[in-house]
């Protein structure tokens, strides 16, 4: 699919000046990539992206941003019969035991469906966000891929140049 439209991201401010880069998901893995590979985790609304930042205790410092995004080769995970295909399904996905399957075998459920859809060509996913307080309604984007020009075009919107001035 093709995902047109306005991105946010609620980043730790150590990452605020790299709102392109992926850096902590590739430092880390995160539950739609392994560790080593960059993602960007984006949210389609801004309550949905601070839900996504801050799941555990108190609100903490965030930097919220925003990006123009026209991304061609999105799987949607809300297509049953794909995630079947793929041989995932709703409540694999929601699993919040990844952690501790990467933790044990190197790499979670979630992680090898990610690394079956980019070795099929796939820039990203589109999946509902599994963070306390999210519904149906709640997804995010997750990229592999992004540049700053099509397929992949994704824009940061910063026109005051208010990240350069941190």
């Amino acid at each position: 699919m093709l995902f047109s439209g306005k991105l946010y991201r609620a980043l730790n401010p150590v990452y605020a000046r790299e709102p392109l880069s992926g850096r902590g998901a590739q430092l880390y893995g995160g539950r739609f990539n392994r560790k080593g590979t960059p993602a960007l985790y984006m949210s389609l609304s801004v309550m949905t992206a601070l839900r996504e930042a801050n799941q555990v205790g108190n609100l903490q410092p965030t930097t919220l941003v925003s990006y123009d995004a026209e991304i061609d080769g999105i799987f949607d995970c809300r297509d049953q019969l794909a995630l079947q295909a793929e041989g995932m399904d709703e409540a694999a996905l929601a699993n919040g035991i990844w952690r501790d399957q990467m933790k044990a075998t190197g790499e979670a459920r979630t992680q090898a469906l990610a690394r079956k859809l980019i070795a099929s060509g796939y820039r990203g996913l589109l999946v509902r966000s599994f963070a306390p307080g999210a519904n149906e309604t709640d997804l995010n984007l997750v990229l592999w891929a992004w540049s700053d020009a099509a397929p992949s075009r994704l824009i940061l919107i910063d026109d005051e140049n208010r990240l350069q001035q941190m």
